[in-house]
């Protein structure tokens, strides 16, 4: 991957007595952040980088960008202090300014300023360089610089998803995987239409990815380089294969297999190959999900006579109970913060997203639908993307912790089985 290089040297955080822009993305925004941001002067990628912020910041829920036709005009320098009177005029709290240009070498370089409006200071100046070709990525950067400087947590922008695009029939269904952008921009097929394609998973530090691919001799787990496109192989099972997870290291990969009747997880190593069993009971032990420190790892199982969550170590010792409400708990995942599992849950013909801690207190659902399952975390832990059935067929939509901001997300095919990448290098 080419990266996009951040001018740290310049960056400029300055520490005034209080901020005027304060955002608690944990209780969710009733009212967005109106800030301004100009189309960025220069070269001719400009407008399109602060078009692209502009469409992140927004998609978050947190931010209101204002209508470019009541903005005072600007002065050439982005380094000079803009005349803050004309922006309060048109109630902009948060002022971004950019402008974009080619080095001798051909590199584009972005160079941004965020000021606070009210507080008349400067709370952001950087710059960031790549190829034109990664102009998308240089917007994303900006975007979560903005996000991250006025509500203290990391941004997730520069991010992509992976998931199943589907398509065919009931009869013939086809079920590929796609990778995108977190925004639905360059999406492209990672896989052909040979097989089946089921829950894709990231690693949390690299580009790779491992799912299920059902054919008609049997299923098979593969790992797969987005990079590169090299994929393996991770061995025949004799059963049916499913499930799969990463290890927050990207060492092991978690997964459940079904065997005489019998289904339970276990854990293989990716350097040899070798798998250990983890669970062994007569119940539907399925969808591990390792803790980001190693060390446990949550699962659901029906050997409590419905589905419910449980918690074990990493060698499968210390299996206890999480979930008591009533339902059907399935498809944990562990945020990446380590504070909270999501989950679905089924009750009373109802599906939802929901959250608890990881000890199964503070259990709350953020969604409901006719069928919303299989969440997954932004890497930042405050917002998730899920798949949402409403009868026409699934299709992605997000939602942040506090269950405030629910929105489609900007993918208009049917899919499912969303996971979502680490910030990118």
């Amino acid at each position: 991957m080419v990266g996009v290089a951040v001018g740290l040297a310049s960056l400029m955080l300055v520490c005034a007595a209080r901020a005027d822009i304060v955002i608690n993305v944990d209780q969710g925004a009733t009212q967005p952040v109106p800030i301004a941001v100009p189309a960025f002067s220069g070269a001719a990628e400009g407008a399109r980088i602060s078009q692209v912020v502009i469409d992140d910041l927004q998609r978050s829920g947190l931010f209101r960008a204002l209508d470019p036709a009541s903005f005072p005009a600007l002065g050439g320098d982005i380094n000079l202090k803009p005349g803050f009177d004309g922006w309060k005029a048109v109630s902009a709290q948060g002022l971004l300014i950019g402008q974009v240009s080619l080095d001798g070498a051909g590199r584009l370089r972005a160079d941004v300023r965020l000021w606070d409006v009210y507080a008349g200071e400067s709370l952001i100046g950087t710059e960031f360089t790549a190829t034109p070709a990664n102009w998308r990525r240089v917007a994303h950067k900006i975007a979560d610089a903005v996000y991250t400087k006025l509500t203290g947590q990391a941004g997730y922008f520069d991010t992509r998803v992976v998931f199943v695009a589907e398509s065919g029939t009931k009869a013939k269904p086809v079920r590929r995987l796609q990778i995108m952008d977190q925004d639905g921009a360059s999406p492209s097929y990672l896989t052909d239409a040979a097989s089946l394609a089921f829950t894709p998973r990231f690693s949390a530090n690299s580009q790779d990815v491992v799912y299920m691919a059902l054919r008609p001799n049997g299923s098979t787990l593969y790992l797969m380089n987005i990079e590169t496109g090299r994929q393996e192989s991770l061995g025949r099972f004799p059963g049916m294969v499913f499930a799969p997870r990463f290890s927050a290291d990207g060492r092991k990969v978690a997964f459940s297999l079904e065997k005489d009747g019998n289904t339970d997880i276990y854990v293989m190593d990716l350097a040899s190959h070798a798998a250990a069993r983890l669970t062994s009971d007569a119940a539907i032990d399925t969808s591990p999900s390792f803790s980001p420190n190693g060390g446990q790892m949550v699962f659901n199982s029906d050997r409590g006579g419905s589905p419910q969550l449980y918690v074990m170590n990493a060698d499968g010792g210390g299996v206890h109970r999480i979930s008591f409400g009533s339902g059907r708990y399935t498809t944990p995942v562990w945020s990446p913060d380590g504070k909270l599992i999501a989950f679905t849950k089924q009750e009373a013909g109802e599906f939802h997203i929901g959250v608890m801690r990881a000890d199964g207190s503070n259990e709350r659902l953020l969604s409901n639908s006719y069928l919303d399952e299989g969440p997954t975390w932004a890497p930042n832990s405050h917002v998730i993307l899920f798949s949402r059935d409403t009868g026409g067929g699934a299709r992605l939509w997000t939602i942040d912790v506090s269950g405030r901001q629910l929105a489609p997300a900007p993918y208009g095919a049917h899919a499912s089985d969303p996971a979502w990448s680490a910030l990118l290098p």
